[in-house]
C-alpha cells in the first residue's frame, strides 16, 4: 500500500489545511508534499492501517450507497406519507399496502444489508 488521502482523512486529517499531497516522481503513487498541521505527521504503516480500515468500512456500507440512489426522494416520500394518511390508508391493518411501504421496502428488499 501507499500513502492516501483516505488514510490521512481516517486519521482526521483535512488535505490542503494539514497536508499536501503530490505525485510521486517516480509515478507509482502519491507522497506528502508538504505537513502542515501542528500534529506530528503519521508514519507511512499508521497511514496504511487507517486506509485500511476506511476500506473496510467503505466496502461494508456498500449496500446503504446503492440503497441512497434507489429511493424516491424525500420530496416523493413525504407526499406518500400524506396521501396514505389523508386517505385512511395509516391504520396497522392497512399501513403495509401504502405505496410509501411498497416503495421503500422494494429498495430495501432489492438491497438486503449484509
Amino acid at each position: 500500500m501507499a500513502i492516501t488521502s483516505n488514510g490521512l482523512q481516517q486519521l482526521g486529517f483535512t488535505l490542503d489545511t494539514d497536508y499536501v499531497l503530490q505525485d510521486n516522481s517516480d509515478g507509482n503513487g502519491i507522497v506528502i508534499a508538504e505537513w502542515k498541521s501542528a500534529s506530528p505527521q503519521p508514519t507511512v504503516a499508521e497511514i496504511e492501517a487507517a486506509e485500511a480500515t476506511w476500506t473496510t468500512n467503505y466496502n461494508a456500507k456498500a449496500y446503504a450507497r446503492t440503497r441512497e440512489a434507489a429511493y424516491p426522494s424525500i420530496g416523493d416520500q413525504l407526499d406518500m406519507l400524506w396521501h396514505a394518511v389523508d386517505t385512511g390508508d395509516w391504520t396497522a391493518a392497512k399501513v403495509k399496502t401504502t405505496e410509501f411501504y411498497t416503495a421503500l421496502k422494494a429498495v430495501k428488499d432489492a438491497n438486503p444489508k449484509p
